[in-house]
Parts: structure tokens; C-alpha cells; sequence
């Protein structure tokens, strides 16, 4: 039976499939306020002293992109893990703290834990796929992303965050990028193309991947986001060992891992990070591991659709998905398919 008629039921594939819909319609709902000025005005006048930018998962992995242009516009962003926050580094909650808290579904446990907190502390801006959630309801202002009911994994909401938290990027710099719709619009039928092709990329994975039990995902700059996110996708949809890192991260232990059973995929990011990570590439294949590199000069599966440089974070997680379903495939598995877990986390 071929994957098409085997998997015409899965809805971690319908997910992905979608993923081009759900940019572009958090592109149409995004709006400029005069609420996200005030924010804007506050951070250039010195209202707040730092923003922290929180999530769990790829929420968390989501905010990477957001945080190297916060920190290259010359704010003070910190980065860091709800679960952390809440019970380690409530010292970041205070009145001169701006919180940007993401969560898709708006009512993870330590989302909620945090909103308790941050009461009369912080003020919180909240980026969500669910309006009626506690996020949406309770922040100062919620920021909707409108990536549609998500079954399984999260693909089609983490890119819809993505678009969101760029565009957020934009509001609290105050220099709003006047193309950036422009890029978002010229990137959704590419990854629609990219995603219609989804059997021949399978097909193509799966020698690729055969034998391999440990997988990494590497990237620098803001491919970490891919990276991070993509090794708890594997992880989450295939049930395989999989581990998501900054490239240069890989060289500082995992590099001893080299053997046959490892397979490494390179993210090979901008311009800054591309001579590093063929760099990584040659010498992983130099000391007998396995490593392929994505990127929009290769071909197939591999190949990246044209993109923007700030376009880049949401079409580079697309090869990652496709690793995802031919890993499921080799194992005869529905991939996304939940067995000890559930879509929102509603315990610490």
C-alpha cells in the first residue's frame, strides 16, 4: 500500500500540509495598534529595562529569531524557559520586565502558573493560537496567530508563530520592515510546492536515513530555532532519539558520537553561518559519521524554496518534516501519533 493511501487519515500529515494556509492567514490578521505602539514608545523611553521572551517547546524554540533582532536593535532580551521562570528566575518578574509569553494553546500548566505571577509584576504580551485561552484572555495584549485547529505536533502553529513573532519584532523595534508582508506573501506557494512533493521526499529520505538510530539537528543564529524545534519533533512524531543544537554546540561533546549510527543534518543558515556549516559537514564525513546539509543551493529534499533571509526560520524546518514522516515510514509507524504524551501539557 503506498504512504498516500496508507496515511490519507493522519493528521500530523494534513498538518503539515497546511502549514502554506497558515501563514498566510496569520499574514491577513496581523495588524498595526496604536496598544503595540505604547509598548514600542516604553521600550525607547526606558519604561522597561529588559524584555523576556518565554515559551516551553517550539514555542520556546520560536522565540530564537526574535531575540537575536531584539538584541541587535540594542534592547536587553532574555530568553528563557517558562518552567525555569516560574520557579527559578522569578527575579526576571518585576514592573520594568516586558514578558512576550507563546504558547499555542494558550493553557499549557506553565503558562498559566506564569500569568498568576506576573499579576501586578509584568506586564505580558501574549502570542497564541487560542483566543478564548487563558494567554489570550489574560494578557495586556494577545497577539493571535491563526494557524487553525492543530491535532498532533506542532508544524503549522510553530510557523504561524514564526510570521507572528517577527512581525511582533518589528512593533517593538519601531522599524517596521514595510516589506516584510511582502516576503511572508512570496514565501507560501513555494512552501505549498515544496510540501506537494511530500511522497518523492520520503522516498528519498529513507535510504538516506537507514540505519541511523541517533539523529541531530544543528544550525547557528536563528536556524537554532529549526534546530531545537526539529529534535523534539523527531522525537515527538517518530519516537527516535533526536537531538536539536547550535553547530558549534555539536563540535563540543557530541562530535565523539561520530560512527555509522549517527546521522547529523546541517542547517546552513545565512550568509555568517553557511562556510561553518560545510565546514561541519565535510569534517563529520571526514571522521566516518553521516551529515547532509540544507540548504537552497542543494537539490531535493534538501533544497530550501526561495526565501528571504527573514523568511528563512519558517521554510527551514520543512526538510526536518519530511526526515520526520520517512522516519516513520522505515518503521512502518503513523508518524505525530501520540502514545504517552498529549497536544498541551496540562502538568508541571
Amino acid at each position: 500500500m503506498d504512504l498516500e493511501t496508507k496515511w490519507r487519515d493522519c493528521s500530523y500529515l494534513q498538518d503539515l500540509i497546511e502549514q502554506p494556509g497558515a501563514v498566510a492567514r496569520t499574514l491577513d490578521g496581523l495588524k498595526e495598534t496604536d496598544s503595540l505602539g505604547a509598548y514600542a514608545d516604553g521600550l525607547r523611553a526606558g519604561r522597561y529595562r529588559r524584555i523576556v521572551l518565554t515559551g516551553m517547546g517550539s514555542s520556546y524554540w520560536a522565540c530564537h529569531p526574535l531575540y537575536l533582532r531584539l538584541l541587535s536593535a540594542g534592547f536587553t532580551p532574555v530568553m528563557v524557559e517558562t518552567s525555569e521562570l516560574i520557579h527559578y528566575e522569578l527575579d526576571w518578574l518585576d514592573p520594568r520586565s516586558l514578558v512576550v509569553a507563546v504558547s499555542q494553546s494558550g493553557r499549557s500548566a506553565e503558562i498559566v502558573r506564569l500569568l498568576e505571577l506576573a499579576r501586578w509584576k509584568s506586564e505580558v504580551l501574549g502570542v497564541t493560537n487560542t483566543p478564548d485561552s487563558p494567554l489570550g484572555v489574560e494578557s495586556a495584549y494577545a497577539l493571535l496567530t491563526r494557524a487553525g485547529a492543530e491535532h498532533t505536533v506542532s508544524c503549522k502553529t510553530y510557523v504561524a508563530t514564526l510570521l507572528a513573532l517577527e512581525w511582533l519584532g518589528d512593533a517593538l523595534c519601531g522599524a517596521a520592515d514595510a516589506s516584510l508582508a511582502d516576503q511572508a506573501r512570496a514565501v507560501v506557494e513555494p512552501m505549498r510546492t515544496y510540501l506537494r512533493q511530500w511522497p518523492a521526499h520520503v522516498a528519498e529520505l529513507i535510504p538516506v536515513l537507514d540505519g541511523a538510530r541517533h539523529f541531530f539537528i544543528v544550525g547557528r543564529g536563528p536556524s537554532v530555532a529549526a534546530a531545537g524545534t526539529g529534535g523534539l519533533i523527531v522525537k515527538e512524531s517518530t519516537h527516535c532519539h533526536a537531538e536539536g543544537m547550535s553547530a558549534a554546540a555539536f563540535r563540543h561533546g557530541p562530535l565523539e558520537m561520530l560512527g555509522d549510527a549517527v546521522f547529523v543534518l546541517i542547517l546552513e543558515g545565512d550568509g555568517r553561518a553557511a562556510p561553518l556549516s560545510r565546514k561541519l559537514a565535510a569534517d563529520i564525513c571526514v571522521a566516518g559519521g553521516r551529515a547532509a546539509v540544507v540548504s537552497p543551493s542543494a537539490e531535493g529534499v534538501l533544497g530550501l524554496p526561495h526565501a528571504s533571509d527573514r523568511m528563512r526560520p519558517l521554510i527551514e524546518i520543512l526538510p526536518v518534516e519530511m526526515m520526520t514522516l520517512a522516519l516513520a515510514a522505515a518503521r512502518d509507524k503513523e508518524p505525530g501519533r501520540f502514545e504517552r504524551s498529549a497536544k498541551i501539557t496540562e502538568t508541571e
